[in-house]
């Protein structure tokens, strides 16, 4: 009776010579040498990825130096009877270990007695340990000695796909080699020799796609082969290997380029929509957007070119269209891709991110005025806003000068204060306009490139900055007028805010000042800060020349000094964190929120 029975093609098509396995021609040659020369080490330590052919060479190699006719070029003949009795399982020559499922001492152990028993045929008894990384330590330790100093006749192949969890006595003990990944052109090109042999009909665009889904591993391949020509009885088309296998189609990415170089997001959006319908997971169209842009930026380079894992017909393909985008598309685009997927798992809308996603990608060829590269989630993407302050100082002061309206949309009336810029006029302020009480500065925000007017209160910060030339307050007969107003500890600690407000970059001296903040003496215009110790007390001592024009001119009062302590008792408060200053300004002014929000910005 015939024996039908079916056979994965992974096992049916396993090489039996080196000249049948695929991808590793360095490393097969030198085995093959070795073998010729007779330089046969005690122990081999096999490394790389699943299914690029470790347990086949340690097979073919075991068989090899056991077979009585090799051929030439060093490989077995299949027909002495040492090969019969391999290729039919029945040669006691060869052991085989699998150490995933036997990993303890008392199995090293059993291997090591089965190791005293010498060849009955043949010359050598070749011992295959599979998967050794999973051995414990103490079965690592069991079997160094012997490891090292087997006898004449036992040879040791160790097989592994994480050498980094093998112990380095074992290293030092194994001549390693280490297996490549198999290219998808030599998966291919295997590929469509088995369809041969199986009578199968198969396009070569389909086997790519198998040979993309495999990632470097034939036996994957192969079974992925078997999938779908099962699935399609044996008529391998692209479109049947796409659909069967649930795989992203390239054509998707291509349209999506072409969106990308029109900047016309609303394209790009239905083609997000057309993926989704198919059921594909937003984070793997992300993970898959992310890979398409990386090759397509290393196919626009000759020299980098080899990185694209693709067949060659797709990797002209891709060379052609990434040719049409400069350089730094492909870096800022791989850059949101990036950002995009670290923070999907916090993201509550995920369709949404991705849709966000898109659009950025559209306006970096053709940006929109109100796109900015800083608006992309920084907290400190607050530069590119413009905020148009205006001065309503009325203490002595001369009378501001009311600006002429332009034809902008009014902002919504602000409840926050401004910090105001005096504005010289010949228009003498009335006496008892300066008898009144100083008001609480206000802010007005008007914001660049068609955004709408958030209602958030900033300060300018060139203003403050120009503050290092203190300007005396004039009088209207044009004479020096000294300025003794009172204040508050809680306008001292806000102008002492702005003024660190003003300079983000000097880290230092902000986290002095915020952990050292000012208190007012006996006599109300001495203030006293007490730092940590004597570099911060020097810091803050050449300071001053820019710090006290600056408190004279926004306490309105020109006799406060500032004494500068070194602590010598409890330590001060600590210094806040980023974090916590932001919520500092967000219990203080709550619209913060809803334009931090406008802008999705974030901490950095």
């Amino acid at each position: 009776m015939e024996n039908n029975q079916y056979i994965v093609s992974a096992r049916k098509y396993r090489p039996s010579t080196f000249n049948a396995v695929i991808g590793q021609k360095a490393l097969t040659m030198t085995l093959r040498n070795a073998i010729a020369t007779n330089r046969l080490a005690h122990a081999y330590l096999f490394c790389g990825s699943r299914g690029v052919g470790k347990t086949s060479c340690a097979r073919i190699f075991a068989k090899t130096i056991n077979c009585t006719n090799p051929t030439a070029d060093g490989n077995p003949c299949n027909e002495c009877d040492s090969c019969r009795a391999f290729n039919e399982g029945r040669s006691l020559n060869i052991v085989e270990l699998d150490a995933a499922s036997n990993n303890g001492v008392d199995d090293i152990r059993n291997l090591v007695d089965q190791v005293l028993i010498p060849p009955t045929t043949g010359k050598y008894r070749v011992f295959i340990i599979d998967e050794v990384h999973m051995l414990s330590s103490s079965a690592f330790n069991a079997f160094l000695k012997t490891l090292e100093e087997p006898p004449s006749y036992a040879i040791f192949i160790l097989a592994t796909t994480e050498k980094h969890k093998i112990i380095p006595t074992i290293l030092s003990r194994c001549q390693i080699y280490d297996f490549a990944r198999i290219t998808p052109d030599d998966i291919t090109d295997h590929l469509a020799d088995v369809a041969r042999q199986e009578g199968i009909e198969a396009e070569r665009s389909a086997l790519g796609v198998i040979a993309s889904k495999a990632d470097g591993a034939m036996r994957d391949a192969l079974s992925i082969f078997d999938q779908v020509a099962a699935s399609t009885r044996g008529h391998i088309t692209y479109e049947a290997a796409i659909e069967s296998l649930n795989v992203l189609d390239g054509s998707y990415f291509k349209r999506l380029c072409d969106a990308f170089a029109t900047a016309d997001p609303g394209a790009a959006l239905l083609v997000f929509k057309e993926i989704r319908d198919k059921g594909f997971d937003t984070h793997f169209f992300i993970n898959g957007l992310a890979s398409w842009l990386r090759d397509m930026m290393a196919a626009r380079d000759a020299r980098t070119l080899q990185l694209v894992d693709a067949p060659e017909e797709e990797k002209k393909l891709m060379a052609e269209a990434a040719s049409k985008f400069p350089a730094d598309f492909f870096y800022k685009a791989m850059s949101l891709c990036n950002d995009a997927d670290l923070h999907y798992r916090e993201a509550t809308n995920k369709s949404f991110l991705a849709e966000l996603l898109l659009i950025k990608l559209c306006q970096l060829l053709s940006p929109s005025p109100a796109f900015s590269e800083k608006e992309e989630g920084h907290l400190d993407s607050l530069a590119p806003v413009r905020a148009t302050t205006t001065v309503a100082n009325t203490a002595p002061q001369a009378t501001p000068v009311t600006p002429k309206p332009t034809p902008v949309a009014t902002p919504q009336p602000q409840t926050q204060r401004t910090v105001t810029t005096q504005t010289p006029s010949t228009t003498a302020t009335p006496p008892s306009a300066q008898r009144q009480s100083r008001p609480q500065p206000t802010v007005q925000i008007k914001s660049t490139g068609g955004m709408r007017s958030s209602g958030l209160s900033l300060r300018n910060i060139n203003d403050i900055n120009n503050d290092k030339t203190p300007e005396r307050v004039q009088s209207q007969s044009g004479g020096n007028k000294t300025n003794s107003a009172r204040f508050t500890t809680e306008r001292l600690h806000e102008v002492w805010q702005d003024y660190m407000d003003a300079r983000p970059s000097e880290k230092r001296l902000v986290n002095t000042m915020r952990a050292s903040m000012p208190k007012i003496g006996d006599d109300t215009t001495t203030l006293t800060i007490v730092v940590e110790n004597e570099l911060q007390r020097v810091m803050m001592e050449e300071e001053k020349s820019r710090l006290l024009p600056y408190l004279h001119k926004n306490l309105n009062n020109d006799f406060v000094t500032l004494n500068v302590e070194v602590n010598a008792g409890e330590g001060n408060p600590r210094t806040w964190t980023d974090r916590e200053v932001y919520q500092h300004l967000l219990e203080k002014n709550p619209q913060m929120a809803d334009f931090v929000k406008e802008l999705d910005l974030r901490l950095s």
